[in-house]
């Protein structure tokens, strides 16, 4: 079997109580924090939701604003925060106890997040009052930016200090839920 499929021998629980989930779009970010947060008692944030104004078509928050609401959270002693947000990432990283990477493929990435768009509704993570449509600024941002940054991700996980547990496939992912026991 390709390594991208394997398990780490890293534990939930060797996580710590406070988990960084990373990964592209639609990967499952926000359902899997979900899921852990339901298994460990730890509150679940998405930045999606600090991101954006309730009730709207995904309108952004000023950005000082999302960077209170966010220094908030990771102030907290206690969390699984699913999102990648890169301007604030080193400062979530530097208090994570345990780091989560969810790495899927660009056209897995498109396909789930046009699937949860167009059919998924009262998802994880989603917007309180809000809901999915497919936007023009997330195909380019899944198919040109994510991709894009996909080696500064590969670089900033290999670098990590703290316990962490990549998930290469949607299959390393269904593993690990079974293996955690761990419901969506």
């Amino acid at each position: 079997a390709c390594m991208r499929h394997k398990l780490t021998g890293m534990r939930l629980e060797d996580l710590g109580p406070r988990i960084a989930i990373l990964g592209p779009p639609g990967s499952g970010k926000s359902t899997l924090a979900q899921a852990v947060a339901l298994r460990t008692g730890l509150p679940a944030v998405h930045l999606d939701q600090l991101q954006h104004l309730p009730n709207t078509d995904w309108q952004m928050r000023p950005e000082a604003e999302f960077m209170a609401l966010h220094d908030a959270a990771i102030a907290g002693p206690r969390w699984v925060i699913d999102g990648n947000y890169s301007r604030c990432l080193p400062r979530r990283l530097d208090r994570a106890t345990g780091v989560i990477r969810i790495d899927i493929s660009t056209l897995t990435s498109l396909y789930r997040y046009l699937r949860r768009s167009w059919f998924e509704t009262g998802r994880a993570g989603a917007l309180d009052g809000g809901h999915d449509s497919v936007k023009w600024l997330m195909i380019h941002h899944i198919l040109v930016s994510k991709r894009r940054s996909r080696a500064s991700y590969e670089r900033i996980y290999a670098a990590l200090t703290q316990p962490k547990v990549q998930l290469g496939s949607p299959r390393a992912l269904a593993d690990f839920y079974a293996r955690e026991g761990l419901q969506r």
